[in-house]
């Protein structure tokens, strides 16, 4: 027989499971500036910011497979509420809220599917910086919405060291400015990570700078909606030349 406290215990085994797999997790970065909207992270292989619709964009850490699942359904809706309704009704709040999170609550407390290894950033960028939104969205369908920043990480510690960095600032950056304060804020996350495996492993050296470490392996990559351009797309990956 099945319990209420068989339940809950697949459901803790399950957070635990995905927690664990999201640690690895390279972070990623939501910020407002005064032309549009950045999402910054660091990549190893595949490509880890897409946009979704005209003014909203998506990245994630996680199961690949899980993130580009979520990256599918999310282009879908916004194309068929498009296409059904009109391009103004297409927006964050409705992708996150009515369309992602429940069948990811579904599959989560669900003990006989596999749980989504997914934490991801949803970014829409409005008419000017404080009407830009940012939804990060959990593995087990909870969300939360955020103004002028907003983070990704593997665990809470990496989260908290981003968002300490990041709230040290109340102005409006330009670009340049931005994603120096992006890469500040992947700096503190990864030193935050790296301060948790070191307390796991005893004795454990200190391994130099974080973020030049997870460098060596891997390459930033960033992403911007364009809050006045001219170009029928907002979106546009940023060179290599613009991110250094």
């Amino acid at each position: 027989m099945y319990s209420p406290y068989d339940f809950n215990q697949s459901i803790a085994h399950r957070a635990e499971y995905v927690e664990e797999r999201l640690k690895a997790g390279m972070p990623v970065i939501g910020i407002s500036f005064d032309q549009g909207v950045l999402l910054f992270t660091i990549k190893r292989t595949q490509r880890k910011v897409f946009e979704i619709y005209d003014q909203m964009m998506y990245s994630a850490i996680g199961n690949q497979a899980d993130v580009e699942a979520v990256r599918l359904a999310s282009i879908d809706f916004a194309h068929q509420e498009g296409f059904s309704r009109s391009p103004d009704d297409v927006s964050i709040q409705r992708l996150v809220g009515f369309a992602i999170s429940p069948p990811l609550k579904r599959a989560f407390g669900d003990p006989m599917t596999t749980p989504n290894v997914l934490r991801a950033l949803f970014a829409e960028i409005g008419g000017t910086p404080e009407k830009d939104q940012f939804f990060v969205l959990n593995y087990d369908g909870e969300f939360s919405n955020h103004v002028k920043f907003a983070v990704a990480g593997g665990s809470d510690a990496v989260e908290d060291a981003m968002r300490e960095s990041l709230a040290a600032h109340d102005d409006v950056p330009d670009l340049q400015t931005a994603l120096s304060r992006a890469r500040e804020a992947v700096r503190a996350g990864l030193r935050g990570r790296q301060g948790d495996e070191e307390e796991e492993e005893e004795g454990g050296e200190e391994s130099g700078d974080a973020l030049e470490k997870a460098l060596e392996k891997g390459e930033i990559e960033a992403a911007i909606l364009e809050r006045n351009t001219p170009r029928e797309s907002k979106f546009r990956l940023l060179s290599a030349s613009e991110i250094n």
